[in-house]
């Protein structure tokens, strides 16, 4: 089979099933894993898939969300930066809204022993990672648990956001840009992230240059909204000159 009639069937696959992974479409066409990527990676710059961990989804499918698992392995070296860089706008003392999100997780479990704030989840995983620290007073956010994502959503997290205010937001979004503003794929978990930014007097996002340009089925802000963007080096400095020309700061980690 010629590459182009494989790329084809390849898109089918991923049309019909919704995914597709490297590993059975090797399996399946008997080449190396290799030969998949380049396949993957032709149909993506065609526009016609995007690229995920391990495989690839049709492009247009704004609704598509990665489970905790995949988000933790994804882009795990940009997200550690991230995060690192992220503990330097900390407040000294005061309160702190960690949003649920894979690099807002890393953000917690890496405060410092001597950090001492009030911090304020939704994110179990989050919580979990900040439950044993010593100086820190954390509140957990309640509400339906979303098993994809670990984080608590609906009415009974909305009102409680709406009773406090903190001195920052650390936000997540699946997608981020000039045009399309702050995206995720369910619209619960956009509701929660629009009441914790309007919670904060400062909201800072935390997102990996891979989400540069995604847009998702939930708009939850604009990219105006944010005081601060720390990403990664994968963002080019054109693109963060016209984020910053918008009036958000960037850090690229």
């Amino acid at each position: 089979m010629y590459a182009p009639e494989r790329q084809q069937e390849i898109l089918r696959l991923a049309r019909e099933g919704g995914r597709v992974d490297v590993v059975s479409l090797a399996e399946e066409f008997q080449v190396t894993a290799e030969t998949i990527r380049r396949d993957l990676k032709a149909l993506d710059r065609a526009g016609l898939v995007r690229r995920v961990h391990g495989g690839a989804i049709p492009a247009g499918r704004l609704d598509f969300e990665p489970d905790l698992a995949e988000r933790e392995s994804t882009a795990a070296d940009e997200k550690d930066r991230i995060a690192k860089a992220a503990v330097a706008e900390l407040p000294s003392d005061g309160t702190v809204i960690l949003d649920a999100g894979s690099t807002v997780a890393r953000l917690a479990g890496d405060l410092p022993l001597e950090a001492a704030l009030t911090v304020v989840t939704h994110s179990l995983p989050t919580a979990a990672r900040l439950a044993d620290h010593p100086g820190i007073q954390l509140h957990l956010v309640g509400g339906r648990v979303r098993h994809r994502t670990r984080a608590a959503v609906d009415a009974w997290a909305l009102r409680a956001y709406g009773e406090i205010r903190a001195d920052v937001v650390f936000i997540a979004a699946n997608g981020f840009s000039a045009d399309h503003g702050l995206t995720t794929p369910d619209l619960a978990e956009a509701a929660v992230k629009r009441a914790a930014i309007r919670a904060a007097r400062r909201v800072v996002l935390l997102a990996d240059s891979s989400k540069h340009g995604q847009e998702h089925f939930a708009r939850f802000g604009d990219l105006g909204d944010v005081d601060l963007l720390i990403t990664d080096t994968g963002l080019s400095p054109e693109d963060a000159l016209a984020i910053e020309r918008g009036g958000t700061e960037v850090v690229r980690a």
